[in-house]
């Protein structure tokens, strides 16, 4: 155990953790874009920056681990003004398609933005569009809507162990790109992660939005391992399939069955009486 000081509050932290985790274990709220609990620390988006009294220079909380007698500052006018420039960086040549987007009302990235009111960033198109290199039959890739995160890649490596995807290049010529597509499964755990709707499933025509829809718990029936999901219902007809990072034994994980799997539900063909055969037939 070592002992830090973060905003005034001294505390015992276990060695080995960070400070994002330390802050989080008393309430203290950092602003994070590219952090996700169940992936290796990214420090990727600059969002977490803190102050550390003798350092020179704001560091990213999510991977910079306490030591002993650290005092740390989670909230000044200068960490505040900074997070503004790093998130304008990252809207500089973001699409602005809200309206569309599928995850409009739910994205991480319309969440933060709201919460430091920015409002004047002038849209710029990029001088060469990116490509949309990355899809498959079931998960569409909206290469304007990226913000380079790396969770989506992240999480094909450390989670799913497959690596199926990297970003390639820095700077405004960075991009996703497939670098062992046979080895996708479509599982969807590269859009499960995705904080913002550059990652959508290519499958269902029915969409609606998070405050419309029902949500209801349930449990995968394509195996036995007992996967928890919850179903999106609009109008009496399932339109997607979400999890919960902390729920189940597959905390928000599923297979490809488990995510895309759900269309048969509503399929007009599909059996809804009994059937006796008479005669043959």
């Amino acid at each position: 155990m070592v002992n830090v000081r973060i905003d005034g509050k001294e505390m015992l932290v276990p060695e080995g953790k960070t400070i994002l985790e330390a802050a989080q274990t008393v309430g203290i709220d950092i602003p994070t874009l590219c952090f996700h609990k169940r992936l290796p620390p990214i420090g990727s988006c600059n969002m977490c920056i803190v102050e550390i009294q003798g350092r020179p220079e704001p560091v990213t909380s999510c991977n910079t681990l306490v030591e002993e007698g650290l005092d740390v500052t989670t909230t000044s006018d200068a960490l505040h003004a900074q997070r503004i420039i790093n998130l304008k960086k990252i809207l500089h040549h973001h699409a602005l398609d809200c309206p569309i987007c599928d995850r409009a009302g739910e994205c991480d990235l319309q969440n933060i933005v709201y919460r430091f009111g920015i409002t004047d960033v002038p849209f710029e198109p990029r001088a060469q569009k990116r490509d949309n290199a990355y899809a498959t039959s079931l998960i569409r890739y909206w290469p304007e809507r990226c913000i380079m995160c790396r969770r989506c890649v992240t999480a094909c490596n450390s989670i799913k162990g497959i690596g199926a995807i990297d970003i390639i290049g820095e700077g405004d010529d960075a991009r996703l790109v497939p670098v062992a597509p046979d080895k996708c499964k479509s599982c969807g755990e590269c859009l499960s992660v995705c904080p913002t709707g550059a990652l959508t499933e290519n499958l269902g025509r029915h969409k609606g939005r998070p405050w419309l829809e029902k949500r209801t718990k349930t449990t995968c029936g394509y195996c036995g391992c007992g996967c928890q999901l919850e179903l999106s219902v609009l109008e009496n007809r399932v339109i997607g399939v979400h999890t919960k990072t902390d729920d189940g034994v597959n905390q928000g994980s599923l297979c490809v069955k488990g995510r895309f799997g759900y269309e048969f539900i509503g399929d007009e063909s599909r059996l809804k009486t009994p059937l006796i055969k008479e005669n043959g037939q």
